[in-house]
């Protein structure tokens, strides 16, 4: 299963700390391993899962879509605003698609 990153999330994991991007690498792991880790979610957010993980006493949480062959990793970030962010990039995606 290929691994795919949106802009969004190579931006953030650019913008971190090394230990910061280490934990992530080993969450990222953890759900190539098992897709099924994190919760799916309903209503607009279709499709997309969210795995949460803490680093350093903060609570992070990773976006992704699993589909036949690949694994869709779109953004990552703190739960403040995080699923409005989400939305706002699904909406910029699809609005382009169509253009």
């Amino acid at each position: 299963m290929e691994r795919l990153y949106k802009p969004p999330f190579r931006k953030f994991v650019k913008k971190q700390t090394r230990p910061l991007q280490l934990a992530i690498e080993d969450e990222i792991e953890k759900i190539a391993r098992n897709p099924a880790i994190g919760k799916t979610k309903i209503g607009d957010l279709q499709g997309i899962q969210a795995h949460k993980f803490k680093f350093q006493r903060q609570n992070f949480l990773i976006s992704y879509r699993v589909t036949e062959s690949d694994l869709l990793f779109y953004s990552i970030g703190t739960h403040e605003n995080f699923y409005r962010e989400l939305k706002r990039y699904l909406k910029e995606i699809k609005k382009n698609d169509f253009s």
